[in-house]
């Protein structure tokens, strides 16, 4: 897990209905590495439910 991970995370803690497309900005990345890095967090149990 790195810095982006943990940014995203907080992104979902603060409100876990955010768009993807809205967290992907705020982290710097682009939607679809932003919403591959989520799924491989909920893969990984990080993420238990959105």
């Amino acid at each position: 897990m790195d810095s982006i991970d943990k940014a995203i995370l907080t992104q979902l803690q603060r409100d876990s209905a955010t768009p993807v497309s809205e967290i992907a900005e705020s982290v710097g990345l682009s939607a679809t590495p932003c919403w591959r890095r989520i799924k491989k967090l909920e893969v990984e149990g990080v993420i238990a439910r959105r």
